[in-house]
């Protein structure tokens, strides 16, 4: 699966039209590039009206009872395609434990090496979001971090999807699938280079222009 990475309704409309993705993921930074000061619940229903599948929506508060609070409000937007973002963290795991009792879809954030993916899977979490740029930002392979937290997911029948996010290069999608997550989450700029190769182009040119001089 793919996920798309914004918060531009627009931008989303277009890409969902060429069928690929399956999600959206957005978070506080995202939205205060694209949107400034627009509204989150105005924005989040613009996204998940042009959008199918999971929409992420990140905690910001810092205390248990106000992001449970907050929680709350977010999933009341659309109980059925919210899905809360909670960042890691002693107090994000009570959170998180929380949410999973009400049944309440959720996405492990800002997770940065196995040990972390591994409690908020084990916590019941929907899915596990690792950094890959952020990791790589503290001079370490992110490539171990998937593939052992998919083996151990897989080895204790753990529901727990990966999500690799902080995707910066074209190579960092093609890294996370090969080395075993579920969802890479892609910003449109990233997922756009995924359509172009400049021999493709050149062979479509090539077969059009033959069609185009047959018979002269």
């Amino acid at each position: 699966m793919i996920f798309l990475d914004s918060s531009d309704p627009k931008e989303i409309k277009d890409i969902m039209a060429w069928g690929v993705i399956s999600g959206v993921t957005t978070n506080p930074l995202i939205i205060a590039r694209e949107g400034g000061n627009v509204d989150l619940e105005t924005r989040i229903k613009e996204v998940i009206e042009v959008s199918r599948g999971d929409v992420s929506v990140e905690l910001t508060t810092e205390t248990e009872k106000a992001m449970l609070e907050e929680a709350t409000r977010y999933h009341a937007w659309n109980p059925s395609r919210i899905c809360i973002k909670v960042p890691f963290g002693e107090i994000g795991l009570r959170v998180l434990h929380q949410l999973v009792t009400r049944g309440v879809r959720t996405n492990v954030t800002c997770i940065m090496s196995f040990n972390q993916a591994y409690l908020a899977a084990l916590a019941g979490a929907t899915y596990v979001s690792i950094f890959s740029g952020r990791v790589r930002d503290m001079g370490y392979d992110v490539v171990p971090v998937i593939q052992r937290t998919r083996e151990v997911l897989d080895r204790e029948k753990l529901e727990s999807k990966i999500i690799v996010g902080s995707i910066r290069h074209l190579g960092d999608v093609n890294e996370a699938l090969y080395a075993g997550a579920h969802v890479p989450t892609i910003p449109p700029p990233i997922l756009r280079k995924m359509l172009w190769n400049p021999r493709t182009d050149e062979t479509i040119r090539e077969f059009n222009t033959a069609w185009a001089n047959r018979g002269k």
